[in-house]
């Protein structure tokens, strides 16, 4: 059995709190509309978004842990990942809905981060309720479907992902007609 002593510890914020993150970095305000668990990993999500000045709006749900994804690594090489995440209820996410189209307006520009995890479940919605407003609305996508996204200003797959919707390309004149397709 490998055995890893483990030195020291980091905590990063990921995914969509990486994008606010980044947003914050460069000087914007950037606010965060999610749900995490009622537990110390949502704490210390919150506290991480705090200190970089994000503003946070994170529903606590009893029912799941906050994700978490602990990586283990050696000599600059990830020895394994393992991963801590649970899909939020249906009553959860209508409730961020409603939270969304209240503070919508407040915002320039929204960014959807869509991870596959579900947290998107209503991302239709949520577009029509951002292009109501005036704002454009930026999509991080996931799947093969990128239909639930029809009003977006931008998506931004990358090659991998874009390949996984329209299938192969061979140079930049396919590739750009693929993407002129699916748009």
């Amino acid at each position: 059995v490998p055995v890893a002593k483990i030195a020291r510890s980091e905590e990063r914020a990921g995914g969509a709190a990486n994008v606010a993150r980044n947003i914050a970095g460069l000087g914007g305000k950037a606010s965060i509309l999610s749900v995490v668990g009622d537990d110390e990993a949502g704490n210390a999500l919150e506290a991480l978004l705090v200190r970089d000045g994000i503003a946070t709006s994170l529903k606590r749900d009893a029912n799941i842990s906050t994700t978490v994804k602990l990586r283990v690594v050696a000599r600059q090489q990830q020895l394994i990942r393992l991963d801590f995440e649970d899909a939020p209820s249906h009553e959860i996410l209508a409730d961020k809905l409603q939270e969304f189209a209240d503070i919508v307006s407040e915002h320039d520009v929204v960014i959807l981060s869509d991870y596959g995890k579900g947290g998107l479940t209503h991302v239709e919605e949520m577009i029509r309720l951002a292009r109501a407003a005036g704002k454009p609305v930026l999509i991080d996508p996931k799947g093969d479907d990128y239909s639930k996204y029809a009003g977006a200003t931008l998506l931004t797959p990358n090659r991998s992902e874009f390949r996984q919707v329209a299938g192969s390309w061979r140079d930049e004149d396919t590739l750009t007609r693929k993407a002129q397709d699916l748009r």
